[in-house]
């Protein structure tokens, strides 16, 4: 399952509605081995696509030598599917590298509606997972409003 607070969902789900019809991009970062999306990362669709993602090779190394010298691992990836539903590509489950990572898509195919998914996905298998939004990472309990 993944956790994750509030502030961080609106963030990701704003990134990927900003760069609509282009697919956005980006990384929660957290202390390793805590599973915990601490620090958002929005990065930049260097394929600048509304079908594809690609990071921007500089842009990631320089993200993964900041997360190694603050020791924190990429907890969630994320990206969005601008016409399609919220679910990984055979592409996607191509370049999935790290699996120990949460695989975030969110649709923006419709302008008032979010599908926000998250997604296990190791040696080419993928796993859909429940998500649970909650007010802050400390919170035991899901927020009940009904919504995520």
């Amino acid at each position: 399952m993944l956790r994750i607070d509030r502030a961080t969902y609106d963030q990701i789900v704003a990134h990927a509605r900003r760069d609509h019809p282009d697919e956005a991009c980006g990384v929660v970062a957290g202390p390793a081995g805590t599973d915990r999306p601490e620090r958002f990362v929005p990065m930049l669709n260097a394929a600048r696509s509304p079908t594809f993602y690609e990071f921007d090779s500089g842009d990631l190394l320089r993200l993964y030598r900041e997360m190694d010298d603050r020791d924190e691992e990429p907890v969630v990836i994320y990206h969005s599917h601008t016409a399609t539903e919220a679910y990984p590509s055979r592409t996607d489950v191509s370049l999935a590298q790290e699996p120990g990572a949460h695989y975030v898509l969110v649709s923006t195919r419709e302008p008032d509606r979010t599908e926000f998914r998250s997604y296990r996905i190791v040696d080419g298998v993928v796993t859909a997972e429940e998500v649970s939004v909650v007010e802050t990472l400390t919170q035991a309990a899901p927020l009940t409003d009904g919504s995520p």
